[in-house]
């Protein structure tokens, strides 16, 4: 998402604690553009990890299963564009169950965008007209709604949905990452300055977003920072 910034790819990549892992990059929310593909390629090359990917509308799939391909990888990156498209290819694909099997099996899970959005129980999708409400896979529990910053519209139809019941969840802005173990989020991390996510329910009459603190990538965080000294 961000050409010549690799924080929060680096990041991705560091949570699977292995020196060359397999990444498997799944462009489905795109159609498999190949312009897409070529930008993965570039930016996890093969110096340091094992790039592949899945496409679902391109007849040149590696040969082997899928399924296993996804399951024998340390990381799944998911790339954005149409959620609700996405979706529809994966279930009819039995992808959906997949992933959850590596989820369970403990493989890191990551994406922007819609690959964002997809990993939770409800989100907020404005890729083909007005934003709306969809279903994701339900891994997480909660909503969410991406390009919080910069995309007015998605923004005010994620309160107006909070307030008509849709799960409490999160918001996050453009640059910033929900990083969750499990179900829980574990820490806020952005590749920006500034970038923020948000704690966002609808409490009796009102809503309520509460900043959460993000860990800026682009230098050593207070942890690290202890141990150095």
């Amino acid at each position: 998402m961000e050409p010549g910034n690799r924080l929060l790819d680096d990041y991705v990549l560091s949570l699977t604690g292995k020196e060359r892992p397999r990444v498997c990059f799944l462009p489905t929310a795109s159609g498999d553009a190949d312009h897409y593909i070529v930008r993965f390629y570039r930016a996890f090359d093969g110096a340091r990890c094992e790039p592949s990917h899945v496409s679902l509308f391109r007849r040149e799939q590696a040969a082997g299963d899928m399924h296993e391909q996804l399951l024998s990888s340390d990381l799944i990156y998911v790339g954005g564009g149409s959620v609700i498209s996405m979706l529809g290819a994966w279930r009819a694909h039995g992808l959906d169950l997949t992933l959850r099997r590596a989820w369970e099996r403990g493989v890191v899970l990551c994406g922007l965008s819609a690959g964002s959005l997809c990993w939770f129980a409800e989100a907020v999708t404005a890729f083909h007209g007005a934003a709306a409400a969809v279903d994701g896979i339900g891994l997480l529990p909660w909503s969410n709604c991406v390009h919080f910053d910069a995309e007015p519209e998605r923004c005010r139809a994620y309160r107006e949905l909070l307030a008509a019941g849709m799960v409490e969840g999160y918001a996050v802005e453009d640059g910033a990452a929900l990083h969750f173990e499990g179900e829980q989020l574990a820490r806020v991390v952005s590749s920006r300055r500034g970038a923020k996510a948000y704690r966002m329910r609808w409490s009796g009459e009102r809503l309520s977003r509460r900043p959460l603190p993000a860990d800026y990538l682009g230098v050593a965080w207070p942890a690290e920072q202890s141990r150095a000294a």
